[in-house]
C-alpha cells in the first residue's frame, strides 16, 4: 500500500516486480445526499505523486491506469499517511463532500509465530465518518482484476499473454458477500495457478461478478440509489446485484488475453457526526512455485529444460484462497489484536518514535518476495528483489543473485529476532545440504536442494566459498543457540561445527598464530587478502563463539584451543593494523594488490566487535581502540551531499541534501589505483551496523549522525523507508538494523541458560523462541509477556 492509500507492485505470484500493477484494482466510493443534492464519486486514495525519481528505485512509479483513473474519477484532496509494520493508517478528507475515511489495513504478524505471520490476505477496515451537519448515504466499493494466469511481468492490456479463461463466481454467506477468482483453463500443476477471493463484511452486498473496466464500474457505482432491493437476496441469495436498474455484468469465461474486473459494493448511511466501519479482504492462493531464476555455478545442460518445483508452504496449509478466507472472517478479531500487540509493543517501549518506525520495517522484508517458505518447508532468502538497482547485471524481475547468500545474510538480525525458528532453519541448511565434504560451506544454494550443490566448482560472487559467510555459520550458530535452538540441536550439529571450523584454520590460519591469510572470499564479491580487519575481526569473535559452542558441547579440548588462538590473534591483528586512529588492512609479500584498501578507512573494519557484542562475548580488542576506529570511521565516510560526488558504480545517495556512509575512504591520501570493490558506495546494512555497534560502545553523537543520514534518504519523500536497497529491493543486508534494539536497551537474550540480560533504564520488548514481551528497567526489573511463556529464569545486567 502506498501512502496515499492505493495499492501497487503486485507480486503475488512470487516474481519480484516492483512495476507490477493490476488496472482497475483499489477502492472507491460515492457519496450522495438527498437536500442540497449532492453527488461525489472518487477512488479512496490521495492524488498520486509524480514519480521523484530518486536513483536505482522505482517505488515512487505511478501505474500509468492509476493516473488515468485518478482524472477520471478524481481522488481525495488530502492524505496522510502513519505506519508501525505492519499495521498502516491513511486518513482521507475532502473538501467535496463531508465523509472523512480512515483507511487500516494490515496483514497478521507476530513474532515468533511463523503460521500466523504466514497467512496470505491483506485485511482492510475502512471507517467513514459524516463531518457534515446533514445525512448522507452512498456506496464503499473494493475491486479486484482476477490475475489468475499473469505472469507477473508482462504489462496488463488488452491482449495479455496468460489472462483468459477467468472466471469469477459469488460466494456470499456468514455476513459476507466474496467473489472467489480463478481461471480453470490452467492445469493446477501450472506454475501461475491459483485462488483470488476479494470479500466485503456484508452478505447483502450489491457484486458486480464480472466487471470490463473502469467505465463499467463507473456505471455500477452511479446506478446505486437508496432503494436498492437488497431483501430480494433473502429469496435469491445467488443474485450478485439486486437492484433492478443496475448495469449488468458479463457473462462466462473472460476473453482470450483479457480478465475480468471484480467488484463488491457496500452500501452506507451516515447520520451528522455518526460513523460507520467496513471490512475488505483480498486473500490468494498462487501454491506452485518452480525454479525460475538463473542460479549461480557452472551450466549443467544434462538437466536439459526440467521444471525444477519448489512450492510454497502455504499452498499446503490451505486448501485454495476461499480456506484462506474462511480463516481470516472467522479470526478476524484475533489477526488484528495480535497484530496490534506487537505494534504496541514497540510504540509503548522507550525507542523514541522514529526508531520505532524504522525498526518495525526490519519485518517487512523478510515477508516481501526477497524471502519465501517452499513446499519442503524450508526458509530461502534470495539476496534481495530484482529492480531498478540491478538492471545492469541481472535485469528487474525475479530473485536477486540466489540463493541463501551467507556473507550478505551475515549482517541480517531481523529474522533471529523476529522468528529464530526460520533462522535456525538457514543453518540447518547450511549444515545438511551446503556443506561439502572437506568442511566448507559454499555461499549460495542451489535449489531444489536434492541437485548437486556448488562444493566444487566456481560460484560467483565471489568465485570460491566465502570466508566471511562461513565464520558467520559459526557466530549463527552460537545465535541460535542462545535464542532457543537447545543443547541438543547443538550436539547433532556440533561435529558438522568442527569439520567447518578445521577447514578454515587448515586453509587461512595453518601456523595457528590466529590471523588469517592468503585470499580471502568475501561479500564484497571479490577476493580480500593480507591481514585486515574485516575478516580479521569476525574470526576472532567467531573464534569466541566457537569456545563458547565448545563449553555448551562438553568439549574443552576445543574451547581451549580456541581460547589460545584468540589470545594470540587478538594481540597480533592490534599490533600489526592498529595505526593509532584506525585499523588498516597490511598484505603480504605476494598478495593481490588490486580490490584492497591497505591504508584507507574500511566502514566495516570492526564488525566482528559488532557481533562480539550482540552475542555477549565481550570485547575482542583494547576497547580504546574499538573506539577510536568507529569515531574515525563516521568522521572519515560520513559524506555530507553528493551532488557532485563521481559514482563510479550504483548510486544510493545522489542530492545535495543526502547523507551517507561510504564504504571506504582515503582521507590521508594513498587510495589504490584498482580500490577495493564498492569503496564509493552508501550501503544501508553497513550503516546500520555502524550506528548500532556505536551504541553499543556508547559513541551516542556518531550513531545519531549515521541514522539521521540513513533515515532522512529514507523518509517516504525520494526514497522508501520499508525498502532498503542495495544489489535489489528489500535487500537482506538492510536487516542489520534489529540490532539497534540491542545496543539501545541492553537486552539480551540467552535461552541456552535461561537468561535474559538487561541494560539501559526504560522499557524495551524482548521476544524469545516460545514468547515475547517487555521488561522494565529502574530500581526493579519487571518482565512482562506478552504471548506465550517466559524461558528466562535469571536476570543479569549487561
Amino acid at each position: 500500500m502506498n501512502t496515499d492509500g492505493s495499492l501497487r507492485q503486485w507480486q503475488l505470484q512470487g516474481m519480484p516486480n516492483h512495476l507490477g500493477a493490476l488496472p482497475g484494482t483499489g477502492f472507491w466510493i460515492r457519496v450522495t445526499q438527498v437536500e442540497p443534492p449532492l453527488n461525489v464519486i472518487s477512488m479512496v486514495q490521495g492524488a498520486p505523486v509524480p514519480d521523484p525519481e530518486a536513483s536505482l528505485t522505482t517505488d515512487g512509479h505511478v501505474p500509468e491506469w492509476m493516473t488515468a483513473a485518478a482524472e477520471a474519477f478524481g481522488t481525495f484532496e488530502s492524505a496522510s499517511f502513519r505506519g508501525t509494520y505492519p499495521i498502516a493508517e491513511v486518513d482521507l478528507t475532502d473538501t467535496r463532500h463531508p465523509v472523512a475515511v480512515r483507511m487500516r489495513v494490515l496483514n497478521p504478524l507476530a513474532p515468533r509465530d511463523v503460521e500466523f505471520s504466514s497467512i496470505p490476505t491483506g485485511m482492510f477496515e475502512f471507517t467513514l465518518t459524516n463531518t457534515g451537519p446533514i445525512a448522507v448515504h452512498g456506496t464503499l466499493a473494493g475491486s479486484l482484476l482476477n490475475a489468475i494466469g499473469w505472469d507477473g511481468i508482462t504489462p496488463i492490456a488488452d491482449n495479455t499473454p496468460g489472462l483468459g479463461g477467468n472466471v469469477n463466481r459469488l460466494r456470499r454467506g456468514k455476513g459476507w458477500s466474496r467473489i472467489v477468482m480463478d481461471n480453470p483453463s490452467l492445469d493446477e500443476s501450472d506454475q501461475l495457478a491459483g485462488q483470488l477471493v476479494l470479500a466485503a463484511d456484508d452478505e447483502s452486498a450489491a457484486v458486480l461478478t464480472r466487471c470490463s473496466g473502469l467505465e463499467h464500474l463507473d456505471a455500477f457505482l452511479r446506478s446505486r440509489a437508496a432503494n436498492d432491493g437488497r431483501s430480494r437476496l433473502a429469496l435469491a441469495p445467488t443474485v450478485g446485484d439486486p437492484q433492478l436498474n443496475a448495469p449488468r455484468g458479463g457473462t462466462g469465461a473472460s476473453a482470450q488475453g483479457r480478465s475480468w474486473l471484480g467488484v463488491v459494493g457496500v452500501p452506507f448511511a451516515l447520520e451528522p457526526g455518526a460513523s460507520h466501519t467496513i471490512r475488505f479482504s483480498i486473500s490468494w492462493h498462487l501454491p506452485n512455485r518452480f525454479v525460475d531464476i538463473e542460479q549461480f555455478g557452472r551450466p549443467h545442460p544434462e538437466w536439459g529444460s526440467s521444471r525444477f518445483y519448489l512450492g510454497n508452504a502455504y499452498g499446503l496449509r490451505f486448501l485454495d484462497a476461499m480456506d484462506v478466507q474462511s480463516t481470516v472472517e472467522r479470526r478476524w478479531g484475533e489477526l488484528t489484536e495480535r497484530t496490534a500487540k506487537w505494534t504496541s509493543t514497540l510504540v509503548d517501549s522507550s525507542l523514541d518514535p522514529r526508531e520505532v518506525e524504522h525498526l518495525a520495517a526490519q519485518a517487512a522484508y523478510v515477508r516481501s518476495p526477497t524471502c519465501f517458505i517452499g513446499a519442503d518447508g524450508r526458509f530461502y532468502g534470495y539476496e534481495g528483489s530484482l529492480g531498478d538497482s540491478t538492471w545492469m547485471w541481472s535485469g528487474v524481475f525475479g530473485g536477486s543473485c540466489p540463493l541463501n547468500c551467507t556473507h550478505v545474510w551475515q549482517y541480517e538480525a531481523a529474522l533471529a529476532g523476529l522468528w529464530p525458528s526460520l533462522e535456525r532453519d538457514m543453518r540447518d541448511t547450511e549444515f545438511d545440504v551446503m556443506q561439502a565434504a572437506d568442511g566448507a560451506i559454499p555461499h549460495r544454494l542451489r535449489v531444489p536442494t536434492y541437485l548437486p550443490q556448488m562444493t566444487d566448482e566456481f560460484i560467483g560472487g565471489p568465485e570460491e566459498p566465502a570466508l566471511d559467510g562461513m565464520l558467520a555459520t559459526i557466530l549463527k550458530s552460537l545465535r541460535d543457540v542462545q535464542r532457543g535452538a537447545g543443547r541438543e540441536w547443538l550436539e547433532r550439529r556440533w561435529p558438522q561445527l568442527v569439520r567447518l571450523y578445521t577447514h578454515i584454520v587448515s586453509r587461512w590460519d595453518d601456523d595457528g598464530d590466529g590471523v588469517l591469510r592468503g585470499i580471502q572470499p568475501s561479500t564484497h564479491d571479490i577476493d580480500l587478502a593480507g591481514a585486515n580487519p574485516f575478516m580479521g575481526t569476525l574470526w576472532l569473535a567467531a573464534l569466541r563463539a566457537y569456545e563458547e559452542l565448545a563449553l555448551l558441547a562438553g568439549d574443552a579440548d576445543a574451547a581451549t584451543e580456541a581460547q589460545e588462538r584468540f589470545q594470540s590473534g587478538s594481540r597480533l591483528y592490534d599490533d600489526a593494523l592498529f595505526d593509532g586512529t584506525h585499523y588498516i588492512q597490511v598484505l603480504d609479500e605476494g598478495d593481490p594488490e588490486d580490490y584492497q584498501w591497505r591504508t584507507g578507512v574500511l566502514s566495516d573494519q570492526v564488525i566482528g566487535q559488532w557481533w562480539a557484542h550482540q552475542l555477549g562475548l565481550g570485547h575482542i580488542l583494547p576497547p580504546e581502540h574499538v573506539r577510536s576506529a568507529l569515531r574515525h570511521v563516521v568522521a572519515s565516510n560520513l559524506r555530507h551531499g553528493f551532488a557532485d560526488f563521481e559514482h563510479p558504480y550504483r548510486v544510493y545517495a545522489d542530492t545535495a541534501e543526502d547523507v551517507g556512509l561510504l564504504m571506504c575512504t582515503w582521507p590521508e591520501g594513498g587510495r589504490p589505483d584498482v580500490p577495493t570493490r564498492y569503496a564509493d558506495e552508501v550501503w544501508t546494512g553497513i550503516e546500520w551496523q555502524v550506528a548500532a555497534h556505536c551504541v553499543f560502545e556508547g559513541l551516542e553523537d556518531e550513531a545519531r549522525q549515521v541514522l539521521d543520514g540513513l533515515w532522512n534518504r529514507h523518509d517516504g519523500r525520494r526514497r522508501n523507508p520499508y525498502n532498503e536497497i542495495e544489489c535489489g529491493d528489500h535487500y537482506a543486508r538492510a536487516m542489520a538494523g534489529w540490532t539497534l534494539v540491542q545496543a539501545r536497551s541492553g537486552v539480551r537474550v540467552d535461552e541456552a541458560n535461561g537468561e535474559l540480560y538487561v541494560g539501559a533504564p526504560g522499557r524495551w520488548p524482548w521476544v524469545g523462541s516460545a514468547g515475547y514481551g517487555t521488561v522494565t528497567v529502574g530500581e526493579q526489573v519487571e518482565i512482562d509477556v506478552v504471548e506465550g511463556d517466559c524461558p528466562f529464569t535469571v536476570v543479569r545486567a549487561s
